[in-house]
């Protein structure tokens, strides 16, 4: 299904057409779940000029439409995915994804058809010059990968309001290297791979082809081929089977699944591929593999 999935989401975005009229609008289905960071709740924000963030888990339904807002929009996807309207285009917002709205434009998103669940954080920082670069960088969908760690010191924020200041100081000064350090690697195809690599991590189930990684990260598949070589020693097919199997070691190291669940999990359809492939990567068979790391002896302490 995935070697379509770029076929797939083209078709969804067909459905959606750019706008010159806008609303200032919001609707969320009775499935979502929005968790608001406010000034107030926060008061670490407001040195740093951010006037409000916020978890979102939504489900079924879910748009926003602004008319020239005065603060900034940036949202970074963890999973799921949206759909983003502009005046020019229609863009697909991907998981490992930041989408960069600046003050003062107008713009719609909304919950991917395709997927129907979007999992991500908004933050709305003001726009001053402590947040001049995204009025720099216009409207913009693209890689990040550190949407994970945006995603956990929210968290962390989250469960510290009303709690520790000197936490919530330290977490807000983290968040705001993070975002800020993307100002430097907007343009970075090193970013770009190592952004698609973390979501690959995620997905091994998925029948990934060379090529279908190189669209991802919206690079050739020599520039693929090149960058992955330089980070990682190996080719981009090479780089998707360590990955399979550190995780197939992982998963053996217990006998909740069987060695074909494995396989599947991992995406190998034929379970005898995936054992000729560990028995080549590791040096045994699976069962052999699961077999001496069970029989350990463990030792009280």
């Amino acid at each position: 299904m995935f070697k379509n999935r770029q076929n797939l989401c083209k078709s969804v975005i067909d459905q959606f057409d750019s706008k010159t009229e806008w609303l200032d609008e919001v609707y969320l289905s009775e499935h979502c779940d929005e968790r608001f960071l406010s000034a107030s709740d926060v008061p670490e924000f407001a040195a740093e000029d951010i006037f409000m963030a916020g978890m979102a888990n939504l489900l079924d339904g879910y748009h926003v439409e602004r008319k020239g807002v005065d603060v900034h929009t940036i949202l970074f996807t963890i999973e799921g995915g949206g759909v983003l309207i502009t005046e020019t285009e229609v863009l697909a917002i991907e998981p490992y994804s930041i989408v960069v709205l600046p003050a003062n434009t107008s713009f719609r998103f909304e919950i991917n058809p395709q997927y129907k669940h979007w999992r991500m954080i908004w933050f709305l920082p003001k726009p001053t010059q402590r947040w001049t670069l995204f009025a720099k960088i216009g409207q913009k969908v693209l890689p990040f990968n550190g949407c994970e760690r945006i995603w956990a010191l929210i968290t962390l924020l989250y469960v510290e309001i009303g709690g520790r200041s000197s936490y919530r100081k330290l977490l807000v000064s983290e968040l705001c290297r993070l975002i800020t350090g993307f100002e430097s690697q907007t343009n970075d195809s090193t970013v770009r791979v190592q952004a698609l690599f973390a979501q690959i991590e995620g997905q091994l189930h998925l029948p990934w082809t060379v090529k279908d990684m190189a669209t991802k990260a919206y690079l050739s598949e020599e520039q693929l081929a090149r960058i992955s070589k330089q980070l990682y020693g190996v080719s981009p097919r090479a780089r998707l089977i360590n990955l399979r199997m550190e995780k197939a070691c992982d998963l053996l190291e217990n006998n909740d699944w069987s060695v074909s669940m494995i396989a599947e999990r991992l995406g190998y359809r034929d379970p005898f591929n995936f054992t000729h492939r560990f028995t080549k990567q590791v040096g045994c068979s699976p069962s052999a593999y699961r077999k001496q790391k069970l029989s350990r002896p463990t030792f009280d302490k």
